[in-house]
């Protein structure tokens, strides 16, 4: 793996001169959904759009916004040997978050990652025990993955298609995770309440997120609304939780986690951001 360090960089210099010298800015916060994302499309000052739902990633940053920063809620960097509890991203996530640490998955090598969207085996399951073989052969620690974490690798690997692809959304496209995000707006507490008990939504902790996104800047009215059709509340609690890191980026008050990440092999810097 390049282990070159990548230099934080809140936003690539020639994304600053457009944003210093056009009035139309838009930020977006987005986070994965059954088969889609839902995406959150705001301006700096405050300006919030409905939120909607899109089939592809490639829909939110090459849209009518064509946003300047995207804060995204998957991860970003496919190491080509998985450390021991993760990319150092990952435990250094974890370990601000408290009893909500398991929110943070561990993702696998690459090849365990594209093992796991192969169109064969074409059973899931089948699909699922390959790529944790795999995983295993490519961790220090010879460890599988979750269940959980399989399901949002489809999603992975299409953000890691479209950043290979589209190199200049490197400096525009940031991960970023909800719980974190949450954990700085409760001035780096972590939450006590989960979102969900027993994979059903849980008001109180649901609320209890809504109170600081409204801390942080969001309408109340906004964090009170419905998700849209496809979507999820706490999707869309999710969603507006990375629309606040991706402000906080665009006011250059973010930081990433590690402070000097280190690239994959294609020069995706392994950083969570918040």
């Amino acid at each position: 793996m390049n282990t070159r360090p990548y230099r934080p960089r809140a936003v690539h210099a020639t994304v600053m001169a457009m944003i210093s010298t056009k009035d139309d800015t838009w930020l977006a916060g987005v986070d994965g959904c059954p088969g889609a994302w839902l995406a959150v499309f705001a301006r700096p000052d405050g300006v919030i759009l409905p939120p909607r739902i899109v089939k592809r990633f490639a829909d939110v940053a090459f849209g009518d916004e064509r946003p300047a920063i995207i804060a995204v809620d998957m991860p970003i960097g496919l190491p080509e040997q998985s450390p021991a509890g993760g990319r150092l991203a990952e435990r250094e996530a974890r370990a601000l978050l408290g009893e909500r640490r398991s929110s943070v998955f561990r993702i696998p090598s690459r090849r365990a990652v594209e093992a796991s969207v192969a169109p064969e085996p074409a059973d899931a399951r089948e699909r699922f025990f390959a790529a944790c073989a795999v995983a295993r052969e490519t961790s220090d620690d010879s460890k599988g993955f979750a269940k959980q974490g399989f399901y949002i690798l489809d999603k992975v690997t299409e953000v890691d298609a479209f950043l290979r692809a589209y190199d200049d959304h490197v400096g525009r496209v940031f991960e970023t995770h909800p719980e974190l995000a949450f954990v700085m707006m409760n001035d780096g507490a972590p939450l006590e309440l989960p979102k969900k008990v027993k994979s059903r939504v849980y008001p109180p902790g649901l609320d209890l997120r809504r109170a600081l996104l409204v801390r942080a800047g969001i309408d109340e009215s906004v964090a009170a609304m419905k998700a849209p059709k496809g979507a999820s509340d706490d999707d869309l609690i999710d969603a507006l939780a990375c629309l606040i890191t991706a402000r906080r980026l665009f006011r250059r008050e973010a930081r990433s986690w590690p402070e000097n990440p280190p690239r994959d092999e294609h020069g995706l810097p392994m950083a969570i951001w918040a």
